[in-house]
């Protein structure tokens, strides 16, 4: 009995989400209309609530800001955690400051950082939509602001594309899966490296070309491409091939009308939509010229080509080693990366596998995935959604082909996926077993699965969002102490010395866009090359050492090493030049 008692503890503790999934399919399968005095009504207010389309979008927007702030008691305001985010924090610090860019910092050797380009300008290295979103929560008090702002958005911008392609109560059920899925306890909306933004942008294209085709309406195009702008600046690689599809589409819809009605629809859609699209590629260009100089040379392209010696595409080979200004990058792009691919065919089989893996766990789960099982008779018997599918094996193809993969470079295909989604699921409620409606059950148990997933989120999470102890993640530890700086009273400065056998995943040099001017700024130290002109430079301000790597971690006044004053060794600049370096990498 005791251990009986055990495992039904764990199993409460550890895998509620999983026993809810089996608890709900099962009652599914055997009493499909169990629950029905419940079901029923909600179903019916639901249907007559879809009619007011406009009405659901808004309200399932607010619905995702407001079940995400009502967590805050126990899911707090999240951290950075990983190199990109603060790439993207920079981005949206910058444009908070209200320009484009940074100019080059004199002591920039020692502020090099992640995904962060320092010549000809200071930047991040990505393209500048998600750093609007943060910029835009950072004026309004906290970037995480934006994230949120951006999550309600999407969840509003998907329904409203499914209801282009769905019947209208489908589409809100479609609409409350993704509240429910990505609302809240999702990567996108715990983190600022972005998904919603892109989300966004491909639920606009896709929303706006089903109306196109039933109504060529001007204003159906600028949607059309106000998402592809979105694309453009949020997602560029995965955009394009997205909206390539969308472009084919159109124009076999076009050739497919007379030739009386073309000239009408040239006016009135592609004449609008090529408007805001050149008024993008403008935008574009000067961006590009503010932060690289030429309006075709990209801020990412500039990172490649100073740091990261990475192919894009799998069938690309890895350039040449690269030299670095510290021990750190030289370990990430020389030790680390290739460690992750290997570039032989056997590697690029299992790195296909763990995309595919990755994509559709986070974007259907277990509970989800039953719709899957509808899918390949809706494309068999609906020639109007094949289209759908064949964007979505496009579209994941070609992020098949790049060589790395999160699941927030599918985010453009987020619309067409849950449109596809809802589609077999609107198959599965028709199955019947013996006479048995089971798809009654199932379509209702998904919903009832999806809840119970939040539930088990809500278990595993604890009573404050990190305390610094060992155990406690290295940038959490970070994060910590720089609250503590920033109400001290001066101003700050911390030199990070990493250990030999430091992760260069857990970076702490991290900076806003006014590094002179900030409260705390953090630099690193760099064996072979003197600090002293850093510390000349900030004159006035307190030093500390931060050693990530050294237990216990805290905080102690700076001290430089004796032999800090050294000739830089394998290529790197001297003391005297540190300074005024450029980056010896190219």
């Amino acid at each position: 009995m005791h251990h009986l008692l055990s495992f039904l503890d764990d199993a409460l503790q550890n895998h509620f989400d999983w026993l809810c999934f089996y608890v709900f399919f099962a009652l599914a399968l055997a009493f499909p209309r169990l629950g029905n005095f419940a079901f029923a009504p909600i179903e019916r207010i639901g249907s007559r609530l879809a009619a007011h389309k406009g009405f659901c979008v808004a309200a399932i927007s607010l619905a995702a800001i407001v079940i995400r702030v009502a967590f805050l008691g126990v899911d707090y305001v999240p951290v950075p955690l990983v190199h990109d985010e603060f790439s993207y924090l920079l981005a949206g610090d910058t444009f908070a400051h209200w320009r484009l860019t940074n100019p080059t910092h004199p002591m920039w050797i020692f502020f090099e950082s992640f995904h962060t380009i320092q010549h000809p300008s200071y930047a991040s290295k990505y393209p500048p939509a998600q750093g609007m979103v943060l910029a835009l929560g950072q004026i309004f008090g906290h970037p995480w602001i934006g994230v949120l702002l951006s999550v309600g958005v999407m969840c509003g911008a998907v329904l409203w594309m499914l209801q282009g392609w769905l019947p209208a109560r489908w589409a809100l059920y479609g609409g409350v899966l993704v509240l429910l899925r990505f609302a809240v306890f999702n990567d996108w909306v715990e983190g600022y490296w972005g998904g919603a933004v892109a989300a966004i942008g491909g639920a606009l294209v896709m929303g706006a070309l089903p109306r196109i085709m039933r109504a060529a309406r001007p204003r159906y195009a600028v949607w059309m491409g106000l998402g592809a702008s979105i694309l453009a600046n949020s997602r560029p690689l995965e955009g394009l091939i997205f909206f390539a599809t969308v472009i084919v589409a159109l124009g076999l819809w076009i050739r497919k009308q007379p030739a009386a009605d073309r000239a009408n629809i040239y006016a009135r859609v592609v004449f609008p939509m090529a408007a805001v699209l050149l008024v993008c590629a403008g935008w574009i260009g000067y961006y590009n010229w503010r932060v690289t100089g030429h309006a075709l040379l990209f801020p990412y392209v500039v990172y490649q080509r100073t740091y990261d010696p990475e192919p894009f595409f799998v069938w690309q080979s890895r350039r040449p080693t690269m030299t670095y200004n510290n021990p750190q990058f030289a370990n990430f792009y020389n030790v680390w990366e290739p460690q992750q691919f290997g570039g032989g065919w056997d590697d690029i089989m299992d790195a296909t596998g763990v995309k595919i893996s990755e994509f559709f766990n986070f974007f259907f789960n277990k509970e989800l995935a039953l719709g899957l099982l509808g899918i390949p008779w809706v494309l068999w018997r609906d020639r109007r959604k094949r289209f759908l599918g064949a964007q979505f094996g496009v579209c994941l193809v070609g992020m098949l082909c790049v060589i790395w993969f999160w699941p927030h470079y599918a985010a453009p295909l987020m619309g067409t996926t849950f449109a596809l989604l809802v589609q077999g699921m609107r198959r599965v409620r028709r199955w019947r077993v013996r006479g048995w409606r089971v798809g009654f059950g199932l379509t209702r148990a998904v919903v009832l699965v999806s809840l119970g997933w939040i539930v088990s989120q809500v278990q595993g999470l604890g009573s404050t969002p990190f305390e610094v102890n060992d155990s406690t993640v290295s940038v959490f530890q970070r994060d910590y102490f720089d609250s503590q700086l920033q109400n001290a009273p001066g101003q700050q400065l911390v030199i990070v010395r990493y250990g030999p056998q430091h992760n260069p995943n857990q970076e702490w040099v991290y900076n806003g866009a006014d590094i002179d001017h900030a409260k705390v700024v953090w630099a690193r130290e760099i064996p072979g090359v003197s600090i002293q002109p850093l510390l000349d430079y900030f004159r006035g301000r307190r030093v500390w050492l931060a050693q990530p790597d050294v237990t216990p971690l805290q905080l102690t006044p700076y001290a430089p090493p004796a032999a800090a004053s050294r000739p830089a060794a394998d290529g790197q600049p001297s003391a005297a030049q540190a300074p005024n370096a450029r980056a010896t990498a190219r």
